[in-house]
């Protein structure tokens, strides 16, 4: 059997009594006081006018007087903070004239879960949940039709509710914040769109429902998140959390099909979005997706609205990948202008004098952009390592007989010398040695050099564009 994975109901819990903590007026909250008030705000009707209401309270006169007394009286206890004594003419109400008062439902919510949290058999308890839900649905009956109790926001509170006291009925908890969602688009509320994604995903891992679905599901609820997040300031620290909490809930799920499917007609419908730009080279990039012409486009857009110096790197290896070693090079060295820590600078410019050197074959910039590298990190090697590699490589072009096109290893040398004496890696030191063994074997022998007038240890300039003074040695 697959086991169910529980994201931490803490998270909800959290937002519930962000949403809640308010919601008593003139008395202590208890631990379940999670009324519906806090969202919608409502007003007692008046009791003065007894005959006016006598239509309403019953169909006797007789009938009224009680329904009216019961109204007053557990008010009265309600708004005086003694819960437990509103209770009784509260039910009275409930029972015989629920059409009196939507705040009967609202108040009563909160009642009936002071009742569950009070009792201690888990039968009544259980009990009390289904009064809970019949609280919630008769408000829908008599008052969905008036916005404060309109169906999507009362199914969302029930379903809040339902998640708290019975987190296993999965398939409940999702159908009812599906609906409320459905009813109530952009005005859903943070923790129905949090229950949502939490109870989906669980019949995802259940196998109940497509996995597919998830991808839907988590388009919808981030748009609506983002709809609050820019036009509800006020909601922010509802909707940020939730908001984190869903991508954590997500991101098993992000795969790079997943993730293409999902982001690419978003991206071309807006493709100057910086938070999309931004979140979809996250994404792709935490899935090792970088290979993509999403990331790659999403990415060259991000660099165009806000460039940054990892931005700018991460261009320059694309391109690079591409084999578009010029435009690599020119993102690189927007990399280099923009990065302030030396390290950076440094990785770029050896990339720089790499392509430069293997790819372009522009040997006089490839060395510029090594030493400009080892000036920033001198007791690094790697520099002089390349140098000495690109000395090598050119050693034949820079001659016209046996001689001049040797002479070119002595420099070379000098170079894997300079960089085994000034690194204390073990790596750098071990690829200088071999270096040096290997590009030794083709030094000039003492017969070609006494041949040609030189004497070993003498200086010799080295012409081409290496132009650099070295030593006469023979091999």
């Amino acid at each position: 059997m697959k086991t169910l994975r529980l994201f931490p109901v803490v998270i909800v819990l959290s937002l519930l009594f962000a949403y809640n903590c308010t919601a008593s007026k003139n008395t202590a909250a208890t631990t379940y006081d999670l009324e519906a008030e806090t969202y919608i705000e409502y007003s007692d009707e008046s009791t003065d006018n007894l005959e006016s209401m006598i239509p309403r309270f019953g169909e006797t006169p007789e009938d009224s007087i009680k329904c009216i007394r019961n109204l007053s009286l557990y008010q009265e206890f309600y708004n005086q903070g003694n819960r437990q004594m509103a209770y009784e003419p509260w039910r009275e109400v409930f029972m015989h004239c629920p059409q009196a008062s939507q705040n009967t439902f609202i108040r009563g919510a909160t009642l009936v879960k002071m009742q569950y949290a009070q009792e201690t058999d888990p039968i009544k308890r259980d009990a009390w949940v289904d009064t809970l839900m019949m609280v919630y649905d008769k408000r829908i009956e008599y008052f969905g039709t008036v916005s404060q109790s309109r169906e999507g926001l009362v199914l969302g509170r029930k379903a809040v509710d339902l998640f708290q006291l019975r987190p296993n009925n999965t398939v409940e908890i999702y159908d009812l914040t599906k609906k409320s969602i459905e009813l109530e688009g952009d005005e859903s509320q943070a923790d129905v769109l949090l229950i949502h994604m939490q109870s989906l995903i669980r019949l995802v891992e259940a196998g109940i429902t497509d996995q597919g679905e998830i991808l839907n599901t988590y388009d919808k609820v981030m748009a609506i998140i983002d709809h609050n997040l820019e036009n509800n300031p006020g909601d922010k620290r509802f909707f940020e959390p939730a908001k984190v909490n869903i991508d954590i809930m997500f991101e098993p799920y992000a795969t790079c099909e997943n993730i293409i499917t999902l982001f690419t007609p978003r991206y071309e419908q807006n493709p100057g979005d910086i938070e999309l730009l931004e979140k979809v080279t996250s994404m792709l990039n935490k899935a090792g997706c970088t290979d993509s012409d999403l990331y790659y486009k999403t990415t060259l857009s991000l660099h165009q609205l806000k460039p940054t110096a990892q931005s700018a790197y991460l261009m320059g290896r694309m391109e690079s990948t591409a084999q578009n070693f010029t435009e690599a090079i020119e993102y690189f060295q927007q990399a280099v202008n923009l990065y302030e820590d030396d390290d950076d600078k440094f990785t770029a410019l050896l990339l720089m004098s790499e392509i430069s050197f293997r790819q372009l074959r522009q040997y006089n910039q490839a060395r510029t952009y090594a030493l400009q590298a080892s000036e920033l990190d001198p007791d690094n090697g790697r520099p002089f390592l390349l140098i000495g590699e690109m000395y090598a490589s050119t050693a034949s072009q820079c001659g016209d007989n046996d001689l001049t096109k040797s002479v070119a290893y002595w420099a070379a040398v000098d170079k894997f010398i300079t960089a085994r004496n000034i690194d204390s890696d073990d790596d750098v030191i071990d690829k200088a040695n071999q270096l040096i063994d290997t590009y030794r074997q083709y030094f000039p022998n003492n017969e070609l050099i006494f041949f040609h007038g030189l004497t070993e240890g003498n200086s010799y300039r080295v012409d081409c564009w290496i132009n650099e003074t070295t030593r006469v040695r023979a091999r």
